[in-house]
């Protein structure tokens, strides 16, 4: 079981949870993370470390975020690793909490 990153990190992208990771397995898009499930080793680090909540368990996620477990495996493959914490997106405080964010993902 690997963990993932929703929806609310879209538009925020805050990197708290890199800076735990003990094995590099976030991967970097323009507006939002991903985990890489095949470097996930579950310990859990990042969840409790995101301020915006986006990251849960794969078997809790919920049914409505499901797809964030394909689409995280799918990105990872493709954007580069980040391994260190950066600023979050300058209006990121503004997005958190907010629902439908899906169509705001660059990729």
């Amino acid at each position: 079981m690997a963990y993932v990153v929703l929806e609310n990190c879209i538009r925020c992208k805050y990197t708290d949870c890199v800076d735990v990771c003990p094995v590099d397995c976030f991967h970097e898009g323009p507006n939002f993370l991903v985990i890489d499930p095949d470097e996930c080793i579950d310990c859990s680090l990042c969840e409790q470390e995101c301020p915006a909540e986006a990251i849960r368990a794969e078997d809790d996620v919920p049914d409505d975020q499901r797809a964030f477990i394909a689409l995280n495996a799918e990105l990872a493959k493709v954007w580069p690793t980040i391994t260190e914490k950066k600023e979050p997106l300058p209006d990121a405080a503004e997005w958190a909490g907010k629902k439908g964010k899906l169509q705001y993902l660059q990729r």
